[in-house]
């Protein structure tokens, strides 16, 4: 049986259409939940990661969601999104470790898993690393959330917009706006 690739940053439609079609599977099949997590586990993984900027934690935390996402998906409504869904469940399990624990790692202060292909790890390692770090540190955590979803998890615009009941267009606005402000702020401090 030839193995499906499927990208989270694929045309959201497709994509909504091919989650839509493994839950089916998974209610009559619990054991192709396999499929869903092989989908999601990294984005996932990477974003908790940056939340709790510990290894040990976020493979826990990871762990809990993708269990709570098995027992509770037929609860899950088809005329959802289930990234949005999976990332919701995944947020409330960090949330729940951080009123437990009463730590919060910055995103500005987590360490970025670096796979050897991802650009952003890349341009953190460069010499304008102290200043963008500074510069997120500055943000408030609403806009560290988006930085979060949209480039650790790489959540599409259509996913980060039904997870924070906003929509597409002012997600979009937001994250653009949020790097053309770090952008003429990582110019000023280079001049």
């Amino acid at each position: 049986m030839a193995e499906r690739t499927i990208h989270l940053t694929t045309n959201t439609s497709d994509d909504e259409y091919d989650d839509h079609r493994l839950i089916e599977d998974v209610r009559k099949d619990p054991r192709k939940f396999g499929l869903l997590y092989k989908k999601y586990a990294n984005p996932v993984y990477r974003y908790i990661f940056t939340r709790t900027g510990n290894q040990q934690i976020a493979e826990d935390i990871t762990s809990q969601t993708f269990l709570a996402a098995l027992e509770s998906i037929r609860n899950f409504r088809q005329d959802g999104n289930f990234g949005a869904w999976l990332f919701t469940i995944a947020r409330n399990k960090v949330n729940d470790h951080f009123r437990r624990s009463k730590t919060v790692t910055p995103i500005h202060e987590a360490e970025l898993i670096a796979d050897g292909s991802d650009p952003l790890a890349s341009s953190i390692q460069s010499d304008q690393s102290n200043t963008v770090q500074a510069l997120i540190k500055s943000l408030s955590e609403d806009e560290q959330e988006l930085l979060r979803l949209r480039f650790i998890a790489e959540l599409s615009y259509s996913n980060i917009a039904h997870l924070s009941h906003k929509s597409e267009d002012a997600v979009k606005k937001s994250i653009y706006r949020l790097l053309a402000r770090l952008q003429s702020q990582v110019e000023v401090n280079n001049e």
